[in-house]
C-alpha cells in the first residue's frame, strides 16, 4: 500500500458531479497506466474519517461503517481503451466529451461523491476501484483482489457502474479470444507455384465468419445477441515472399446459456479443419432477476431491465455468488469510441437513486441504528 501523504490530491469530491467526472476523464489512465488515478482516488478517499481505505497496487477499497447486515457493494474500473485524440475532455451542453467518459468515469465520479457523501448508510457499503477491465481476464485487477482478499469481497448485492443509459442491464456476455494459425511453405514470389500461400488459405476461415449466424437467446425476459468477428490478422514475411505463415484472431461473444467449455466446442466446430488456439475467455453471467436483491435493485431503479452487450465483471461477482448488476451513467453504444460522451444529467440521475436506494430502510430480519450502532 501506498502513502496518501506522498501523492498530490487533484479531486474535489465536493465538486459538481460534471465537474468531478470532468476531472477523472482528465487524467490517462490507459489499461496498464492507472498509477495517477489510482493515487488520485486514493489521496481524495483518504480524507473522509467515516471510510476505511487499503491500497492493493491499482485498486483502491474504501469501506463506510453502516448500519444493518446487509453488505452492499459498488465497483469500477479506473482504466480505459488508448487515448484516440479524445483528451482532454470538453463540455458542449450536457454533453461531457472525452476518453473514458462514457465507459466509466461517470460512473466513478457517482461512487466518489457516494463514498464522500453517505456518512450513514443503512447497510455496510464498500467503493471497489479497480484496474486492468479493459484487457485480458488474467491482468484484471478485482480479480487479483479476489484471489488475494478475497473478504474484501464479501456481499449481499453488487453493482458494476459500467455505462446502462441509468437502466438496469443484466448479466453479460461471455467473451473469448481464439487464433487460428494457416501454414503455408514459403517461395520467391517470381516462382509463387513452388509455395503455398498461407495468406490465401485464410479466405476459408474469413469466409466461415462472412456466412455465420449469431444466436439470439433471450433468459428471463432480457434478449442477449452473440457474435463472432475476426479482429486481427497478421502475416507475412517480406515483398518479394509467399508467406508461410498467417494467423487470424476472432472474437466470441457467448450468451449466458453457454459455459466457456462449451463457448469453445462452438469455436472449434465452426473453424473445424484449422488448429484453434484459445488465448483469453472470460465466463458469462445470467441476468439473474429472480433473485431477491437483484429485484429488489430494479424496483428502485424503476424501469425495466435489459441484456448486456459485452463482458462485465457481474460474471465475477457471479462465479463468486453474489448477485450483481451493471448500472451506470453512460450509453453504452458510445464507449470506446473517439466521441464517446456521457450525459452529466444521467451521474446526476444514477447518484441520486444509488443514495436512495443505500439510505433506504433495511431488509427484513435486519436491524436499525439503534440496534447495531457504528
Amino acid at each position: 500500500m501506498s502513502s496518501a501523504e506522498t501523492v498530490p490530491d487533484r479531486l474535489d469530491l465536493d465538486a459538481d458531479p460534471a465537474e468531478l467526472a470532468q476531472a477523472l476523464v482528465d487524467i490517462p489512465s490507459v489499461s496498464g497506466s492507472e498509477g495517477p488515478i489510482a493515487d488520485a482516488v486514493h489521496a481524495a478517499l483518504h480524507r473522509y474519517p467515516h471510510l476505511d481505505v487499503v491500497r492493493f497496487g491499482n485498486v483502491v477499497v474504501a469501506s463506510t461503517r453502516g448500519y444493518g447486515a446487509r453488505r452492499v457493494i459498488l465497483a469500477g474500473h479506473l482504466d480505459t481503451v488508448p487515448i484516440a485524440g479524445n483528451l482532454p475532455a470538453r463540455r458542449i451542453g450536457d454533453r461531457l466529451i472525452g476518453c473514458g467518459a462514457a465507459d466509466m468515469k461517470g460512473g466513478l465520479a457517482v461512487m466518489l461523491r457516494l463514498a464522500a457523501r453517505l456518512t450513514e448508510p443503512a447497510c455496510h457499503v464498500r467503493y471497489v476501484f479497480y484496474d486492468c477491465e479493459e484487457v485480458e481476464a488474467s491482468r484484471n485487477g478485482l480479480g487479483h483482489l479476489a484471489r488475494a482478499h478475497p473478504e474484501l469481497l464479501a456481499a449481499d448485492f453488487a453493482v458494476l457502474l459500467e455505462p446502462t443509459a441509468g437502466v438496469v442491464e443484466a448479466g453479460c456476455q461471455g467473451t473469448m479470444r481464439a487464433q487460428i494459425t494457416l501454414s503455408g511453405v514459403r517461395a520467391h514470389t517470381a516462382r509463387a507455384w513452388l509455395g503455398v500461400n498461407a495468406i490465401h488459405a485464410a479466405a476459408d476461415v474469413l469466409g466461415r465468419l462472412a456466412r455465420y449466424q449469431p444466436r439470439t437467446v433471450v433468459i428471463d425476459g432480457c434478449e442477449y445477441r452473440e457474435g463472432l468477428s475476426a479482429v486481427a490478422i497478421e502475416g507475412g514475411v517480406a515483398g518479394n515472399v509467399v508467406p508461410d505463415r498467417c494467423v487470424v484472431t476472432v472474437n466470441y461473444r457467448f450468451a449466458p446459456d453457454r459455459t466457456i467449455p462449451e463457448a469453445e466446442a462452438h469455436l472449434r466446430e465452426v473453424f473445424a479443419g484449422f488448429p484453434v488456439e484459445v488465448t483469453d475467455a472470460a465466463p458469462a453471467a445470467p441476468p439473474g432477476l429472480g433473485l431477491p436483491a437483484v429485484a429488489e435493485f430494479v424496483a428502485a431503479v424503476g424501469s425495466p431491465p435489459s441484456a448486456k452487450f459485452g463482458w462485465t465483471d457481474v460474471a465475477r461477482f457471479a462465479n463468486l455468488g453474489i448477485p450483481a448488476v451493471n448500472y451506470g451513467p453512460g450509453d453504452p453504444q458510445l464507449a470506446h469510441r473517439a466521441d464517446e460522451e456521457v450525459d452529466v444529467r444521467q451521474i446526476a440521475e444514477c447518484e441520486r437513486v444509488l443514495a436512495t436506494y443505500l439510505l433506504a430502510a433495511p431488509v427484513a430480519g435486519e436491524t436499525g441504528p439503534g440496534e447495531h450502532g457504528r
